[in-house]
This record gives C-alpha cells, sequence and structure tokens, in this order.
C-alpha cells in the first residue's frame, strides 16, 4: 500500500598570503587590466530543501542557503556566478523526491543558480526524466501532484562526457562560456566515467560515458580557437583529504587527484563532487575544491580575469557555512518549503514503528553497520517464504543505505519513533527486491567482489541477513580473501555446487556497484519495494535494537 501511496503522491587555503581575501592585493584591487568574478559552487546538494544540520555551527536549508548566497554575492565587487557540480538532485529526502525532485530545481530557480554539471544521481531516474528536469513539463505517471505545472531549469545542465548513443551528441552541452568585461570564462560539466556501475542499468541505457581528462583535453583546442583561455570544470567526480573545511592537508586522494594532473595546463580550476568532502587543494597547478554535501557548505572563489591574456587567477577560495544562526531565511524559498512541506507531511510524519537507540549505518572493522543488519534482515523477511522467493540470505550494498537512524526525534513524533519519511530518507531509491538462484562458488565469487571495489585499496563491503556469515582477510591478495570453508548458512559451510536463494535490491541484480556475478543469477522473481519491506519490518519487529554487526569477520 505504501507503494501505491508513494506513487501517487591545503592551510587555510594553502595560497600565498597575498592571495588572502581581505589582502588588499586580492580581488577588492583595482587594476584596468584585471576583472573580477565571483564564483560560488555547491555539490551534493541532493534535494535537500529542507534538510538541517548540526554541522559546521549549525547549518542547511535552501532558504538560509539563498540568504547566505545573496549576502556573499553583495559583498563581492564585480561579477559573480552561482553554479552546481552535480547530484543536485536524486537520493533525495521524501519532501523532494515525493513531488520528483520539481522541488529542487524550484528551489535552485529562486536563489539563481546558474549552472549545473550533472553528477551520476542526475541519472536515478534515466535521460528522460532528466531531460524534463531541465526543459520542464508534467511527469508522465504521476502528472502534476502538487496540483502547479513543471516549468523546467532555469539553469543550464552540462554534460561534457556524456554521449547518447544514437545520435553520437552530448546529451546536453559540453560547456557554456561566459563574458565578463570582454574576457571569455568557460564551464565545462561532466559526471564521473564510473557513472553506469552505480546507476541502475535503465537509468544510463542508450548512454555512453566517456573518460573525463580526455574530454575535457579535446574541448580545450576548441574553446581556445574561440579565444578562451579561463576554463572552470564543474566535475562530479571525488576524492578524500586529510585536511579540514578549509584545507588539503597532507594530501588528496581518490580519483581526482588522479585525473586533475591529466589535464591540460590550460584549466584553471577544478569544482569537485561526489565524495562528500571539504577541501580545499592545489594539484599540478590547478585549485581543486569540494563543499561537503546537502547545502551545508558552499564555496566562494574569488579569481581575477586579465584582459590582455584573458587569463584566470585564483585570488582567494573558502569554503563557507550554510549558517542559520543570525541569518534571515529568504522568505520566497521558505515559502516554497512550507509549501512542499504540507503536501508531503501526512505520509512523511506517518510513524511505521520504534527504535531502542540511534541505529548507525557506519562499519565496525570488518565493514558491517548496525543498520545494514536491519535492512539486510528486512529484505530477508520479505522474501523467505516460498511464494515470495524462498531465499536464504539477502544482500545490501552499503551505498545504498542513505542515512542513519537517530533515537531523537526532529519532527512531531516521539523519541523513539520512526517514521515513514525517516525510512525514506535511508532507501531513497525505490528498487525492488529481486530473488535468484546462485550456487555457492558464485556467492564466493560475489563476496570476493567486494574488494579492490570500485578502484584498487578501496572495498564495497555487502551487509548480510541474519544466520549467514563468513571470514575475509585483509592481508590476502584480491580475489582470494575468503575462505570458502568460513562461507554459512544457519553454522552449514555453503556447498559450492549447491544452489541458493539470494535476495538483492534490484539495482545489484543488474551488476550495480560493480557486482557482476549477479547479472549470472537465474530463475529470478520480482517482489516488493525495499523501502516497503523496511517499513513493514518495523511494523512487525518494533521495537527494533541496532543489528549485531557479528556476521562478517575480519581477519589478518
Amino acid at each position: 500500500m505504501l507503494t501505491a501511496v508513494f506513487a501517487i503522491v591545503a592551510a587555510v587555503f594553502a595560497a600565498p598570503a597575498s592571495a588572502d581575501k581581505n589582502d588588499n592585493n586580492g580581488r577588492g584591487a583595482e587594476n584596468s587590466r584585471e576583472v573580477n568574478l565571483q564564483i560560488l559552487a555547491i555539490n551534493d546538494f541532493h534535494g535537500n530543501i529542507a534538510t538541517s544540520s548540526g554541522s559546521f555551527g549549525g547549518t542547511g536549508r535552501a532558504d538560509f542557503l539563498a540568504a547566505n548566497i545573496a549576502a556573499a554575492e553583495a559583498a563581492a565587487p564585480g561579477h559573480s556566478i552561482f553554479v552546481s557540480a552535480g547530484d543536485l538532485i536524486g537520493a533525495s529526502p521524501l519532501i523532494s523526491a515525493l513531488f520528483h525532485d520539481e522541488p529542487t530545481i524550484e528551489a535552485m530557480n529562486l536563489m539563481g543558480l546558474d549552472i549545473n554539471g550533472v553528477g551520476n544521481h542526475e541519472f536515478d531516474e534515466g535521460p528522460e526524466e532528466l531531460l524534463r528536469m531541465a526543459h520542464g513539463g508534467s511527469h508522465p505517471v504521476d502528472g502534476d501532484l502538487d496540483g502547479d505545472g513543471f516549468a523546467g531549469a532555469d539553469f543550464e545542465f552540462l554534460a561534457a562526457n556524456v554521449v547518447v548513443d544514437e545520435t553520437g551528441e552530448t546529451l546536453f552541452p559540453s560547456y557554456t562560456i561566459r563574458n565578463y568585461d570582454g574576457v571569455k570564462v568557460a564551464f565545462i560539466g561532466m559526471t564521473l566515467e564510473g557513472t553506469p556501475t552505480i546507476v541502475t542499468p535503465s537509468g544510463v541505457a542508450g548512454l555512453t560515458f566517456n573518460d573525463e581528462a580526455e574530454t575535457v583535453n579535446a574541448l580545450v583546442p576548441q574553446l581556445q580557437q574561440n579565444n578562451v583561455e579561463a576554463i572552470v570544470i564543474l566535475l562530479h567526480e571525488g576524492g578524500r583529504s586529510n585536511g579540514g573545511q578549509n584545507d588539503c592537508g597532507t594530501e588528496l586522494t581518490g580519483p581526482i587527484a588522479e585525473i586533475v594532473p591529466l589535464l591540460d595546463d590550460a584549466v584553471d580550476l577544478v569544482i569537485a563532487g561526489h565524495t562528500n568532502d571539504e577541501f580545499i587543494c592545489e594539484i599540478d597547478g590547478k585549485w581543486v575544491t569540494m563543499a561537503d554535501n546537502r547545502g551545508r557548505l558552499f564555496t566562494d572563489i574569488d579569481v581575477t580575469l586579465n584582459r590582455v591574456t584573458k587569463d584566470l587567477t585564483v585570488q582567494a577560495i573558502n569554503n563557507v557555512a550554510n549558517l542559520q544562526d543570525g541569518v534571515t531565511p529568504d522568505p520566497v524559498l521558505t515559502s516554497l518549503i512550507d509549501k512542499y512541506d504540507a503536501l508531503s507531511a501526512p505520509l512523511a510524519n506517518a510513524v511505521i514503528g520504534t527504535t531502542t537507540t540511534d541505529i548507525s549505518r557506519s562499519g565496525n572493522a570488518a565493514g558491517e553497520s548496525a543498520l545494514g543488519d536491519i535492512i539486510a534482515d528486512a529484505q530477508l523477511a520479505a522474501t523467505a517464504d516460498p511464494g515470495f522467493g524462498g531465499a536464504h540470505v539477502a544482500f545490501m550494498n552499503p551505498g545504498g543505505i542513505r542515512n542513519d537512524i537517530t533515537f531523537a526525534s526532529s519532527g512531531p513524533e516521539a523519541d523513539g519513533e520512526f517514521t515513514f519519511g525517516e525510512a525514506f530518507g535511508v532507501q531513497p531509491f525505490g528498487n525492488s527486491l529481486v530473488t535468484m538462484t546462485l550456487t555457492g562458488a558464485q556467492i564466493e565469487a560475489l563476496l570476493e567482489q567486494q574488494f579492490d571495489n570500485p578502484a584498487p585499496g578501496s572495498n564495497r563491503i555487502l551487509q548480510v541477513s541474519s544466520g549467514f556469515s563468513y571470514e575475509w582477510s585483509a592481508s590476502a591478495p584480491a580475489g582470494a580473501k575468503i575462505d570458502p570453508a568460513s562461507i554459512m548458512i544457519d553454522g552449514v559451510i555453503v556447498d559450492p555446487g549447491a544452489n541458493y536463494r539470494v535476495t538483492v535490491n534490484s539495482f545489484m541484480a543488474d551488476g550495480g556497484d560493480n557486482f557482476s556475478i549477479l547479472v549470472d543469477g537465474t530463475d529470478r522473481l520480482g517482489g516488493e519495494v525495499d523501502l516497503d519491506a523496511l517499513v513493514i519490518y518495523f511494523g512487525a519487529n518494533s521495537p527494533v535494537a541496532p543489528g549485531p554487526q557479528d556476521r562478517i569477520t575480519q581477519i589478518p
């Protein structure tokens, strides 16, 4: 029934001291050869128009972001542009997702977003739905759930490395060029090449995602022929630093650190996303920034443009907190939030069960989380009956668990009460459950695919249901980390030649997150939506305590 309801309804700035924002030699300097430009950037907003956080001194919400962006723009001499480095929508809270993320597009229109480079989550509902986000129109199935028409985005979508196979053209323009007092600046937008491995296959069907550096470097000569020397990349790919809000720590690691040195030296600035970190780094003479996620930070980048050479020079960068304390929220954005809050509240505030304490999605040393245990148990409970799949075990991908469950109330419910809106925040993708047959040998292969995934040295540890257990070795080489004799169901060693019924979500069933062995599963039976399985589980088992985290064991 819930499915039916849902269906309708670097140092502070590792630069010379003279580049500090408050320095007289910074952007405020008067120089007839230079043009001042402020670039304000967000990444990984994920539809969080109404989400507040205790992070960075109390941050969040689109109405406060609008006010803080407007204040930053007002304080900047010269020109200003507001951009996003992808995942503006997708994996969104119920207040936005219930209306197919139209509220987020409307919010960004109101606060004056200029450009969004696509991220992987923009493809969650497929390219046609993404084109609707850009150009407007009613949802093809649900129509206008809020009673109003949808006009689409007032800002530009860019997708330089996303090619439509049928036409050979990019889904959206590769770049846009803005002219500031005679100096042209190109903004190139794109997502990670690996998007097809983390998005449901139907969401990227008919599309090819090209190499990030190769895509940019092929565009640079075109831009330079157009007298463009200032180039900014909005790249939805990331990494990690061990620094703080406004520095890089000792280094930046991950895909972005490998991509940036491969970019043409004509590139001046890379605004990154995807990994939800915050940093300001300089790599190979190019500045690289990221501003956390959910609108908790935004990046304020001050640059000068040389009228003679047409070059861009970064003068100052700061990741700024989207503070609420002492800030008057934008009333127009507040009204938009209130509108969608009222429309979604009856469903969002419905209590579906209770908890005894916080239940975290953070994994232990073996990679197992208390919340992962609960979700896998819910999926096994939904498919164990022979009439619904006859599952022996359920596996849940950790990237599909988007929020923790907190005991303390953040709404009208009492402490410990768990609402539908909170459950949606935990599992917002609407994947259906799929039960399939795998041999014991294929289960072992599945477990081996957790390692060096998505890249060497990184792991995606699947969450497993009650009764299933195994050990993995931290020191063993990839491909041999699992001892087959340790893989057990209800204490019995899994037979490599025997058949077992296994439940996963539809994203995984199609090989998502690089679990390609699941594509070979046979005798598939579709089930209910994963969110519904969680809702039913809480209804039947409340109060629900954290999972035991004793199913997966890491050994030396």
